[in-house]
């Protein structure tokens, strides 16, 4: 960065009196801090890095306090990337502000095939971090196999399944898949069953693999109870909110079978306990409307059983799919994979988690396997004319959010409050705004699907629970930094 940009990121945090995501602030007037391997590898493991900056003093309200040796203490910070494993390369900048000298320390991301970056004396496991707002935390066991899977492109939907055996198998679901796998393709229809069945990962060594177990066991539960979808319908806005009659649940269902069959059950309970509308156009024709497009409830139910982590790791997580109110959320275990980012998702060709079920859903016509199903979940949102959906990813778990006209109709005059939000406003001041009693709600439906689509931001992103916090329009933040 240059020093002008130096400058501006000290007033910045001073302004705010918070270390944020990308940010974290040591004082180093008495000495160079003598362990940063969390912060340097939690930074390394983030997309685009972070910076540490040296030379003002949290306790006092970030305050200029200056470093105690500017050379020194790039010598000593150098020292401490070089035990980091990979290696890391901080950029250094210098400004004098209020009369003292502060450094920035720009720690570049790696990439994601040399991640988790760990300190070396610590070892890959105990050594690797994740920028949690202002905190390091030490990654989990999953979130390091996470990083080491897509680098070793490991396929954990072939690993075999020791206790199954191909009679384990239904019958007559392998031999239509056969027929429409050798459709169209003389090689494959000459050769054998058994080799087809070796060739196409069906088996290996007679021993039936997870994705032949997922896609053609009768009852894949027998191996993995997890490998399933949970489905309730909630009567009020979260999780715990109780019916007149005291249910906590309208609908609760555990949906099992193969992925084929989960893929129906799943749709049809949605369309079940969905609400309908009739509209009567100009010249007096009617149409139903579903509170959600099927379509798109159909690709996303259909993207979490495909995309889903199939690991060891996740075997104990089913597929969630939670219906409020006022929106419905399918939660799948694993977050996004490779080097796909949520900015990217329906814009890039994105590496596949599961391949061999893919290709095998495309050869069962249960799947485009073409990368369309986020612009689909996307397109018939907007020509339903409701909000368009949200993508999350939540440490080790992927959520898309559609939300439905209750929304619309409960999140009134979202022009009038981003203009509200020009001057940085508590959750209590937005609610009061909006007229809504529940700050929680607020907070939920609000202010997150305005910062996920970036209208909003927080003034102390690091701490998004901080009673401190406060929500500002993004262009005003923009004419103010």
């Amino acid at each position: 960065m240059t020093v002008e940009n130096l400058v501006d990121l000290v007033r910045t945090v001073q302004s705010y009196k918070a270390e944020m995501q990308r940010i974290e602030v040591k004082s180093a007037h008495l000495g160079c801090p003598k362990r940063l391997f969390d912060t340097l590898s939690s930074f390394a493991n983030q997309r685009e890095g972070g910076i540490l900056l040296f030379g003002l003093e949290e306790e006092s309200g970030f305050r200029v306090v200056g470093v105690y040796d500017p050379q020194d203490l790039q010598i000593k910070i150098n020292e401490q990337c070089k035990q980091m494993t990979p290696i890391l390369r901080p950029l250094f900048t210098l400004a004098t502000v209020d009369g003292a000298t502060v450094v920035s320390a720009e720690i570049p991301e790696v990439d994601i095939v040399d991640r988790p970056c760990f300190y070396q004396g610590a070892g890959r496991l105990r050594g690797a971090y994740v920028r949690v707002g202002s905190s390091d935390e030490p990654m989990t066991e999953y979130e390091v196999y996470a990083y080491e899977s897509y680098r070793l492109k490991r396929q954990d939907e072939v690993r075999l399944v020791e206790r199954a055996k191909e009679s384990d198998l239904d019958k007559d679901s392998v031999e239509q898949y056969l027929i429409r796998l050798r459709s169209g393709k003389p090689n494959l229809s000459r050769m054998g069953r058994e080799q087809l069945f070796e060739l196409m990962r069906i088996t290996s060594g007679g021993v039936p693999t997870l994705a032949a177990i997922l896609l053609f066991s009768p009852y894949p539960q027998v191996f993995f109870p997890q490998f399933s979808i949970t489905a309730v319908v909630v009567p009020g806005l979260e999780m715990g909110e109780l019916a007149q009659d005291g249910a906590r649940f309208v609908d609760n269902k555990r949906l099992d079978g193969p992925l084929p069959q989960l893929l129906d059950e799943a749709d049809s309970f949605v369309l079940r306990n969905m609400t309908s509308r009739t509209i009567i156009d100009g010249n007096g024709h009617r149409a139903d409307r579903s509170e959600y497009p099927p379509k798109a409830v159909r690709e996303a139910i259909l993207n979490a059983l495909i995309h889903r982590d199939y690991s060891e790791h996740a075997e104990g997580t089913p597929i969630r799919i939670l219906f409020f109110r006022n929106r419905l959320e399918i939660r799948s275990p694993g977050g996004l994979y490779g080097k796909m980012s949520l900015d990217q998702l329906g814009k890039v060709q994105a590496d596949t988690r599961n391949p061999l079920i893919a290709n095998m859903m495309e050869t069962m016509k249960l799947v485009e396997n073409r990368y369309s199903g986020i612009p689909t979940i996307r397109r018939e949102m907007q020509e339903a004319e409701l909000p368009a959906p949200v993508f999350r990813e939540e440490r080790g778990q992927f959520c898309v959010i559609l939300y439905n006209r209750t929304a619309v109709k409960e999140k009134p005059g979202i022009e009038s409050l981003l203009e509200f939000c020009r001057v940085p406003r508590t959750r209590e001041e937005v609610a009061v705004h909006l007229g809504l009693r529940s700050v929680h709600y607020v907070v939920r439906t609000v202010l997150r699907p305005l910062i996920d689509q970036g209208r909003l931001k927080m003034t102390l992103p690091d701490r998004p629970g901080s009673r401190n916090q406060r929500f500002v329009s993004v262009d005003s933040m923009s004419r103010g930094t």
